[in-house]
């Protein structure tokens, strides 16, 4: 770990322009990563937080065909849609660029050229997957199977997102084109390789001796796993329509590999950001003397810890990471966000369903975060930490304080008397609650940071319930002045420490308090009068409102109709049968019956024996539904009869014609009968 670095230079893992932000994004890499950025400003570090849309890779030329539209169009979309949330969900990066953008397509190309005139590459012929249907390779995304470590059926050409193994194409058992769904064949064609076996030495010194204490068990655990099968080279190149060109003769029509150009857009952002602000970029990511700080997700570990740092020492003249603090997964509601599925919470949806409740969700998110382990989110929970946190702990302390301020003083700072044993015990903690919080946030303890956090204000609630100035403001308002400056005093801190994490509140809570530009975080601990005798507050307002249950029901509902979408995307339609002619259907007798009788068929699981009414007569038909429907349940059913079917025997129970039923979306069994009143048994239908 770097002691006293110059400078910090934080990542966060580009996102795939292939959909927008979900709760899965925010919780596994921005919200933490920007709370990380937001706290070393605050003690007057030089940062530089950089991110900017992935627009290249196979994710983005399967929505453009699942789309029917450009991949131009697709990056340029969501983008736009990316962007956008970032803003106003107020993740503070310093840039957010684009992989599409010339400067990034500059800065690969020459990093690759580097790597290749030193000989750092091997170039060879190799097999590869090819859909002879399609007329094309097929690059990781274009290829599922089956995961050859856990045996996921749907497991992808680079990855199984069942147990996060990193694959190639051809480890896939079983492997589908997603373009034709045909079986590929193996054909034959040439691809520059990093050589990861030449590092394996290097990344496990640095990696699991040198970071064995500060970095997370689970990055160590995947890193190790890596190294301990022993590193082989990987393909740097792929055979694609959308990318970066390989940058070398006799690579026509093949793209620098996604997860190679990837990362580098972090070089690439630094550059543009650089060149914006007349600085110098180089040593944010050169000097020895530069934190460098990757957040991402657990699913991107390899990428981070092997594939990169190794490209980076191959350059030769990179610092490596400090530390990649990789998040686990958050699902929702019990099950796995999916992008494809429509099973996430959209940040740009989220914004317009809840406005002006951006804290809200940073709030939950870290309450919750999947720092150590996969975590789940729940509306219910999202409304219950609102309510029971935000509300009726943090909100519930700066309305007392500010609502008593204005009514008691007019909204100045009363002048302390004499401190009582209690008063300096509460701003002794206070004073040390800077520190506490610091170390969490330093060690990537975001979760535990915002627990304190939240400490500060049930140590302002606590204060003021054991006091209560309101019971004793007549008969001893000089004691009520005391407790309420050193109450305003708690007030004054929470503007401060509560702004990496709660960025809108703290600014709310600053207009309120009047306070803006005045305090500092170091001020906490070091300053005595943070809002001092005779400051002019401002009048209360809440920081937070209740959510009520029917909001929450509106977005359960939602994800419960994502649900019934799913099921009737991925229904399998039969397919049509054989043309008939009119005088084949003019053959069939369908008529309206009721079912008069029902009992189960006896030592037969999924035979009920019906009598039904058909208008003609009354007959018996055996049906297969007893695993569907209850006796009870199918008496005065109205039901459609085919009546001239050959009568046929089960189990010795002659049945004389057939029930028409279907599946919804659902998949639950249902009768295709006639509802509308005044139709008789008997009635033909044709």
């Amino acid at each position: 770990m770097l002691q006293d670095p110059k400078r910090y230079t934080i990542t966060a893992a580009l996102p795939y322009t292939n959909g927008p932000i979900h709760i899965g994004h925010l919780a596994g890499v921005y919200v933490p990563s920007d709370i990380y950025a937001r706290f070393l400003r605050m003690q007057g570090k030089d940062v530089a937080f950089m991110c900017g849309s992935d627009e290249h890779g196979v994710a983005i030329s399967m929505k453009a065909k699942k789309e029917g539209i450009t991949p131009q169009q697709v990056i340029d979309k969501y983008d736009g849609i990316i962007r956008q949330s970032f803003l106003d969900f107020g993740i503070s990066f310093d840039n957010y660029s684009r992989t599409s953008s010339k400067i990034h397509h500059d800065t690969a190309s020459d990093f690759f050229r580097k790597l290749y005139d030193n000989g750092d590459f091997i170039e060879e012929i190799t097999e590869q997957l090819y859909d002879a249907k399609a007329e094309q390779f097929l690059a990781d995304r274009f290829v599922t199977g089956t995961c050859p470590k856990c045996d996921n059926p749907e497991a992808y050409g680079d990855q199984c997102e069942n147990c996060g193994s990193t694959l190639n194409a051809t480890d896939l058992i079983n492997p589908k084109s997603t373009i034709t769904g045909e079986t590929p064949i193996l054909k034959s064609t040439k691809h520059w390789f990093l050589p990861l076996d030449r590092y394996q030495e290097f990344l496990k010194d640095w990696i699991l001796v040198g970071h064995a204490k500060d970095w997370k068990t689970n990055v160590l655990g995947q890193v190790k796993s890596w190294l301990e099968d022993g590193l082989k080279p990987r393909a740097v190149t792929r055979d694609l329509d959308w990318g970066i060109d390989v940058p070398v003769a006799g690579a026509e029509g093949k793209k620098l590999y996604v997860w190679f150009d990837a990362p580098i857009g972090y070089i690439s952002a630094t550059k543009e950001w650089a060149a914006r602000e007349g600085k110098d970029w180089e040593p944010y990511w050169k000097n020895e003397d530069t934190k460098l700080v990757h957040f991402i997700g657990k699913d991107n570990i390899v990428f981070h810890c092997i594939i990169f740092p190794a490209m980076l020492k191959a350059e030769g003249s990179y610092i490596m990471p400090d530390n990649v603090p990789a998040n686990e997964f958050l699902n929702l509601e019990g099950n796995k966000l999916s992008t494809s599925k429509n099973w996430a919470v959209w940040l740009h949806e989220y914004l317009l369903d809840f406005p002006d409740k951006q804290d809200v969700l940073r709030y939950a998110l870290t309450a919750n975060a999947p720092e150590t382990k996969d975590n789940d989110f729940t509306w219910k929970d999202f409304q219950a930490r609102n309510n029971n946190e935000l509300v009726a702990v943090f909100g519930n302390f700066i309305n007392r304080v500010v609502v008593l301020t204005n009514k008691y003083y007019e909204g100045t700072v009363p002048k302390p008397n004499e401190l009582s044993e209690v008063d300096e015990q509460v701003l002794a903690e206070l004073k040390a609650y800077p520190a506490v919080i610091a170390s969490s946030v330093e060690r990537y303890r975001f979760r535990e940071a915002l627990g304190e956090l939240m400490n500060v204000a049930r140590l302002g609630n606590k204060y003021l319930a054991d006091e209560e100035p309101w019971k004793i403001v007549k008969e001893n308002p000089a004691r009520v002045e005391t407790q309420m400056y050193v109450a305003l005093q708690i007030a004054a801190a929470l503007s401060v420490l509560a702004e990496p994490f709660l960025p809108f509140t703290t600014a709310k809570l600053k207009r309120i308090l009047k306070s803006e530009n005045n305090l500092a975080w170091n001020d906490i601990s070091n300053s005595s009068d943070l809002l001092p005798a005779d400051h002019q507050i401002g009048e209360a307002e809440l920081l937070f409102a209740k959510i009520e249950d029917e909001e929450i029901q509106k977005q359960i509902e939602k994800l419960e109709a994502t649900k019934v979408a799913n099921k009737a995307e991925n229904k399998v339609i039969e397919p049509q049968k054989e043309t008939s002619t009119f005088e084949d259907f003019a053959k069939i007798d369908l008529r309206v019956g009721t079912i008069i009788e029902a009992e189960k068929m006896p030592k037969a699981n999924k035979l009920l024996v019906l009598k039904v009414d058909t208008g003609i007569d009354v007959r018996t038909i055996v049906s297969g539904i007893a695993e569907h429907f209850t006796p009870e349940e199918l008496i005065g059913k109205r039901v459609t009869v085919l009546a001239n079917l050959a009568p046929r025997a089960l189990r010795g129970v002659e049945s004389e014609g057939m029930l028409l039923l279907t599946n919804d979306a659902a998949g639950k069994l249902v009768f295709v009968s006639p509802d509308t009143d005044g139709v008789e048994n008997g009635a033909t239908i044709g």
